[in-house]
């Protein structure tokens, strides 16, 4: 009897273990880093890019209006989409599948899924920007470093207090090395789902550049396949200096590692930027870049930035401007009333504040995020912390 029960335990392991690397082997076919963001009009698209089987040959998207119903299939949309290959270098690559919906209804809750036809992500949900009413997005400084296990906290409080957040804003710094691809999965990791629910607004910080062989600057090739961003900005610097209109807001990404080490990217961005809020009709105009224009750390002082920028900013009365890079948290105004400048940071690597002369409000040594209001009157601003205690706020009056 022992024996046939060492059999039968014998068999039951061989099971176990066949069963499980048969699972593992299964979910390694599946769609993962679903990632949303917009690259056209937030009221009637949605873009979604996703990192797909090496072996696939097809890229697929489903899109159905969200009716409660688990008989999504039989309703749902096919958009064919297309492929990315990611070089990674040493040989490596990977595929990612882009798709746009089109020809959406505004202010209405979609379902979707992607995939190639035969292994799908799971059903996941978005919901296209109203004509008209007020809404809220989050605003989240540098991530860089300890993603998976600090950064987490940050991004997940930050949609644990606010759910229905249209979007997200990150000001630069997403990952700590270009091009380690090791970073990005737990940069993904970390945010969870979130991505997959809530688009996000991204702008490069410097942690997103490397040196080439010729010593040109080369942006992360991971950016381009994850993030399907608006192609309006300035003839080669499209895929991260762009502006993006959300009802009311005109959310405008500038480039600013290249501002800053550049002199014709800084001057094609110059002009470009004047042209933009020339143009204007929002109530609402927002700069999102990685550099500060008033630093904070020691011994930094990025003198372009306000030289050339800071006199459009205050030109066209921009209400804020989003910025990240200092590891510190900090809010002012100079010379006006608008811009408000604000950095803050939503990873753990932390700096000193250095400088408190033109900020009304500082911080140091603190993981923060920050939720925005719009509404037909007023922008209200409110930055936590990550216990959910409100830690600095503020609004501005319609202009």
């Amino acid at each position: 009897m022992k024996k046939v029960e060492q059999l039968w335990l014998g068999l039951s392991l061989c099971c176990a273990v066949f069963t499980s690397t048969a699972q593992t082997a299964e979910k390694e076919q599946l769609p993962d880093r679903v990632m949303l963001t917009w690259s056209d009009n937030p009221s009637s698209t949605q873009s979604v890019s996703w990192r797909a089987h090496s072996g696939s040959d097809k890229f697929l998207g489903q899109v159905v209006e969200e009716q409660s119903s688990p008989d999504l299939e039989e309703r749902a949309r096919v958009v064919v989409g297309k492929l990315s290959l990611l070089d990674r270098g040493a040989g490596k690559k990977d595929s990612y599948g882009h798709v746009t919906f089109g020809d959406l209804k505004p202010g209405t809750l979609y379902a979707y899924r992607v995939g190639d036809g035969q292994q799908w992500s799971s059903w996941n949900q978005f919901r296209t920007a109203d004509a008209t009413g007020d809404f809220s997005f989050i605003y989240l400084g540098d991530a860089q470093n300890d993603l998976r296990s600090r950064w987490s906290r940050s991004i997940r409080k930050a949609f644990q207090q606010e759910p229905n957040a249209r979007f997200i804003v990150h000001a630069g710094d997403l990952i700590n090395r270009s091009n380690t691809d090791s970073e990005w999965g737990e940069w993904y990791e970390g945010a969870g789902f979130i991505h997959q629910m809530i688009p996000a607004v991204p702008t490069p910080g410097n942690h997103e550049y490397r040196r080439d062989s010729l010593e040109q600057l080369v942006l992360d090739p991971h950016w381009k396949v994850q993030f399907n961003l608006p192609k309006n900005g300035p003839e080669k610097l499209q895929d991260a200096v762009y502006f993006l209109d959300y009802q009311d807001v005109r959310i405008i990404s500038l480039n600013s590692q290249l501002i800053m080490l550049d002199s014709l990217a800084a001057l094609s961005q110059e002009e470009w930027l004047e042209k933009v809020l020339a143009s204007s009709k929002k109530k609402w105009n927002i700069v999102v870049m990685h550099h500060p224009v008033y630093s904070t750390a020691k011994n930094r002082d990025n003198t372009i930035l306000r030289e050339r920028f800071k006199p459009i900013f205050e030109k066209y009365a921009v209400d804020l401007v989003l910025q990240g890079h200092d590891h510190t948290y900090a809010r002012g105004t100079v010379d006006s009333p608008r811009p408000v400048y604000l950095l803050s940071v939503a990873g753990p690597k932390m700096y000193d504040s250095d400088s408190e002369r033109w900020m009304q409000v500082a911080a140091s040594h603190t993981q923060l995020y920050q939720v925005i209001r719009v509404t037909d009157s007023r922008l209200y601003f409110s930055s936590y912390k990550l216990n959910g205690e409100l830690f600095d706020s503020f609004e501005l009056p319609k202009k």
